[in-house]
């Protein structure tokens, strides 16, 4: 049986006011005073444990986006299975409201910026690793796909730009995986390359 400390509930409740409020007021306008106050503590208490509201974002935001095997997948479907599990985590089963907080704090602030880039920096490329074959190519590539799928983000769910918000969640997958594939599987364009001009 799971034994549970006061200090561990105590935890657990300024990581919940502190999920709500940044979500709510955005990182710059919520204060330790105003989290604290949600999860009836003293302000004292969220700084003995998180130190500061950077501390204490950081934990709150620190999410794992739970990523599949990308080995037991077939490789041409490689894609579309992170496609559909990245919109998973925006709206479907694996919905996490987290991923919103940081999304929209990141905009606007930089601490939350580096946890938005520690997080999907660290983990895309952790994912990418076991399909990418050339391990030099490894952070062109995860970053890439960073690119898809945080930029399908921003438009989706922050800026909530009407014909991409109108699709359905079979047409977005099933217009974005191709891009995601290439990016992880085909061969990278040789460096220094340019289009021809004149």
């Amino acid at each position: 049986m799971a034994f549970t400390t006061r200090s561990d509930q105590t935890r657990a409740a300024i990581l919940a006011a502190a999920r709500r409020r940044f979500a709510a007021d955005g990182f710059e306008k919520a204060t330790i005073r105003a989290i604290a106050g949600d999860a009836g503590i003293d302000p004292s208490m969220v700084m003995r444990y998180y130190g500061n509201k950077d501390g204490l974002f950081a934990a709150a935001t620190d999410i794992d986006l739970q990523f599949p095997d990308l080995t037991v997948v077939d490789r041409d479907r490689i894609g579309e299975t992170l496609v559909r599990h990245f919109v998973e985590r925006w709206e479907g089963g694996l919905a996490d409201e987290v991923l919103t907080v940081l999304f929209r704090s990141a905009i606007t602030n930089e601490t939350a910026a580096d946890q938005l880039r520690s997080i999907f920096g660290s983990q895309v490329a952790v994912a990418a690793a076991a399909v990418v074959d050339d391990p030099a190519e490894l952070p062109a590539r995860a970053g890439l796909v960073a690119t898809q799928v945080l930029g399908t983000a921003l438009c989706r769910y922050i800026l909530r730009l009407p014909p991409v918000v109108a699709m359905d969640v079979n047409t977005l997958v099933a217009s974005l995986s191709p891009t995601v594939q290439r990016y992880l599987t085909e061969p990278m364009p040789l460096s220094g390359t340019t289009s021809a001009s004149g």
